[in-house]
């Protein structure tokens, strides 16, 4: 905690990764969060996907059989998963210089292509017949994203009443 000039008291949290040489303390108000709209929204994906592949699975219990379920939300946890990789990569590429970012990133993402692809092959050499069942939990990046959109776009829009 800290006091200004003007009597605020404030909260520093520190900015930084290990890759910053120098770490500067980036002030909040007190009851104010240290995580923007965006950083919040960004935390809440992977939850919500897993949350839209379990009530998926779970109506998938009565029509199909408990490994379908089973695989609609491994392939959801994996959809998590994999956004959650792919947004510490992006912040970690963004601290780096723009030569060794584009490396950085054709190395991780061709790594990171090769695992889908092999994920993919594993399902559908030990399991073809329920591939449609993990691509169906794997898509449920796609409703979530877009349930995400809508509300940020309302609230612009009430912003701007």
């Amino acid at each position: 905690m800290y006091n200004n000039k003007k009597g605020d008291r404030l909260l520093y949290v520190k900015k930084g990764d290990r890759h910053l040489k120098e770490e500067e303390p980036v002030p909040f108000f007190r009851g104010q969060s240290p995580f923007s709209e965006e950083e919040k929204i960004l935390r809440r994906i992977p939850l919500e996907i897993i949350v839209l592949s379990f009530v998926v699975a779970l109506g998938s219990i009565f029509l199909f059989n408990p490994l379908t379920a089973l695989f609609i939300l491994a392939g959801g946890a994996f959809s998590a998963l994999s956004f959650i990789w792919l947004k510490q990569a992006l912040t970690k590429f963004l601290l780096f210089g723009k030569k060794k970012a584009l490396r950085s990133a054709l190395a991780l993402y061709g790594i990171r292509l090769v695992l889908i692809i092999a994920i993919f092959f594993i399902i559908i050499f030990f399991f073809s017949r329920n591939i449609i069942a993990f691509v169906a939990g794997f898509s449920a990046i796609v409703p979530v994203l877009l349930a995400e959109a809508v509300v940020a776009l309302s609230r612009m829009k009430q912003w701007k009443s």
